[in-house]
């Protein structure tokens, strides 16, 4: 939609707004399709605005979401009016103060910050199936053996087969590993409850040092230490070994606080899905940067390559997959002074 009429609907729904003076500012957000617009005016009035398409069902349970998570006291931006024959909402702006913003701070001044962050996860985490029965009939689809295989499959085609040109039939021979499959089923088989399913440090807002869950259209049935890996293997930024063990510590405790026992199933789990998190990131980025032309998701492939490849190497059974991602690793570094870079990304 035009500017003149964004500037026009807003208007009509919210009358009282100091139109005269409004400027719309376009947010550069991901690689989701929908349209994010800062609406403010001299006199500190401001809205989000979000423009999403209506061909994609997910988009459409934004507000549902939104509002659920809020009867849960789970911090999500206030929704202020829908608009679904238009596709538009208009919701409170929280800033722009991301967890990303964050990432050079020392590690004393992140953490607090991560550790709002977790609080929040957890509190998805244990609402029961009980109390999320009504809203898991409008969720994408859970997490399952199928969906698992496709995250695997996605990193197959859009990382190692379209941005490292591998040969079709190695794909296809390590995209059949048994031991992947194997994965796919032993994740499918646990219990589910709801997660945010992009929980990274881009989908996190930091106001008045209180984590607030943005982009949560994606929440579906699954697992837990699916989240927890994809904030502590984000690509977008870097953790330590440490770091990571003392911020999955503090979600066990966080659970245990609550009559949650996770930890017996945590250090066999987590790596598992941080696997699953890191094939689909990969994936995403390969399909992004390289069919949707938003090349500057092509520069977190290494970091993610890595990360994956401190994981895989620690799976025996997954030797094949650790030898060829090592690989990838080292067409992604920098030569050293002197030698000449790699002109192929071809594994």
């Amino acid at each position: 939609m035009k500017t003149e009429s964004l500037l026009h609907q807003t208007r009509i729904h919210f009358p009282r707004f100091d139109v005269d003076s409004v400027k719309i500012t376009p947010i550069e957000r991901g690689g989701s399709g929908r349209k994010f617009y800062r609406v403010h005016n001299t006199s500190e009035q401001k809205l989000i605005l979000v423009k999403y398409n209506l061909e994609r069902k997910e988009n459409g349970h934004y507000v549902e979401i939104a509002r659920f998570l809020e009867a849960h006291d789970i911090r999500a931006p206030k929704i202020y009016y829908h608009d679904p024959e238009e596709g538009l909402i208009w919701i409170e702006d929280l800033g722009e103060d991301d967890l990303f913003s964050h990432r050079g701070e020392n590690w004393l001044f992140r953490r607090t910050m991560y550790e709002s962050v977790l609080e929040q996860g957890a509190r998805l985490h244990r609402i029961s199936e009980s109390d999320s029965s009504e809203i898991r009939t409008n969720l994408p689809a859970e997490f399952n053996a199928a969906l698992y295989r496709w995250e695997q499959e996605y990193f197959f085609k859009n990382c190692l087969g379209r941005y490292f040109r591998m040969d079709q039939a190695r794909l296809r021979q390590l995209a059949a590993l048994p031991a992947l499959l194997a994965i796919a089923e032993k994740l499918a088989a646990l219990p589910r409850v709801l997660v945010h399913r992009d929980f990274q440090s881009q989908n996190i807002i930091v106001r008045n040092g209180l984590a607030y869950l943005i982009d949560f259209q994606g929440m579906r049935p699954g697992l837990a230490e699916y989240d927890v890996a994809s904030l502590l293997y984000d690509p977008y930024v870097k953790l330590s070994d440490a770091e990571r063990t003392e911020l999955t510590e503090y979600y066990i405790e966080r659970q245990k606080e609550f009559g949650w026992d996770v930890g017996s199933q945590f250090a066999e789990i987590l790596p598992l899905c941080a696997i699953q998190r890191l094939m689909q990131a990969l994936g995403a980025y390969g399909f992004l940067g390289l069919v949707k032309k938003h090349e500057a998701f092509l520069q977190y492939i290494p970091s993610a390559l890595a990360s994956l490849s401190g994981i895989v190497s620690r799976q025996p059974e997954l030797g094949p997959i650790a030898d060829v991602v090592a690989e990838a690793v080292k067409i992604c570094e920098p030569p050293e002074p002197g030698q000449v870079a790699h002109q192929t990304r071809g594994i």
